[in-house]
């Protein structure tokens, strides 16, 4: 029986319900998994209070985190990857035909901490 548990808050995957339902499991340590949805309300509650051992976390999240001083480490794992150049979107009256006919105009974008619209002004900056 393992001595270590762990508090942990991920998404539902098809790649983690073994992680999430026990099929697969550890010697050396327990997970207690909390359901949190949607998964953006992981990433709040872990980087306001520190409310699991293990979380998801986006990783522009990380970074504002960990640049305001919050004791977290980040595993190279991925449970999630998107391609979001398809997230892009504009007023139909705009009159904008392409990403070139936004040179000049304002962007607005959800949040910062969440990896879409960092990846986006990062594509249209390119």
């Amino acid at each position: 029986m393992p001595s270590l548990n762990l508090s942990t808050a991920i998404g539902n995957y098809g790649h983690t319900k073994s992680l999430k339902d026990g099929t697969l499991q550890s010697e050396l340590f327990a997970m207690k998994h909390v359901e949190v949805s949607p998964v953006p309300m992981i990433f709040r509650r872990m980087v306001r209070g520190l409310e699991f051992d293990v979380a998801e976390m986006a990783i522009s999240t990380y970074i504002c985190a960990k640049h305001y001083g919050k004791p977290f480490t980040a595993l190279p794992v991925f449970l999630t990857r998107a391609f979001y150049h398809g997230g892009i979107i504009c007023n139909a009256r705009s009159g904008i035909k392409s990403a070139s006919d936004l040179a000049g105009r304002r962007v607005g974008v959800r949040s910062y901490t969440l990896t879409p619209g960092v990846w986006t002004l990062s594509i249209l900056q390119t």
